[in-house]
């Protein structure tokens, strides 16, 4: 899978669940307005608003790592030359975001197996069933984000190889 393929499977993705974003606020405005309009409660709202955050932010961050939209401090990389940012960035992604994604791939995996094996659903009465559906967001979200890492050191290698 090349560099180029990865950037557009995240890019679909990314772009996909950023509409989860516009649900997100439509669903909250909702729940505010019962609970403060009509004095009615839901734990399926309010799980469902935490379920669409935590898909919204697991399923972005490849594309969002991919875009450069991550924190980080530019203090000095604003600074660097392509190359030095291109070593930077080689660097990190190496040794820390591909072995961060490795082990959140990997838990998240025995973490959704074991939610879907005991058919896991909320605690809360009233709440959502199948909790391993959400869960499932884990794994992949981190897959996707050690590929865009791939992506990322594969662009590093070209520039640091160019000339």
């Amino acid at each position: 899978m090349t560099n180029n393929a990865i950037d557009k499977i995240n890019g679909f993705i990314g772009k996909s669940v950023s509409w989860l974003s516009l649900a997100l606020v439509l669903i909250i405005v909702v729940d505010v307005a019962m609970r403060y309009l009509f004095s009615i409660t839901s734990s399926a709202s309010f799980e469902l608003e935490w379920h669409l955050f935590a898909a919204l932010f697991m399923l972005s961050a490849g594309w969002a790592f991919g875009q450069d939209k991550h924190v980080r401090v530019d203090v000095f990389y604003q600074n660097f030359s392509p190359r030095q940012q291109a070593t930077v960035n080689l660097i990190g992604c190496i040794f820390l975001l591909l072995p961060l994604a490795v082990v959140g791939t990997w838990q998240g995996v025995i973490f959704t197996a074991n939610s879907f094996a005991l058919g896991e659903t909320s605690p809360d009465p009233g709440g959502l069933p199948a909790r391993y559906l959400i869960k499932s967001t884990i794994p992949l979200g981190f897959a996707l984000l050690g590929l865009q890492g791939l992506s990322e050191i594969f662009k590093s290698l070209q520039t640091l190889f160019s000339k």
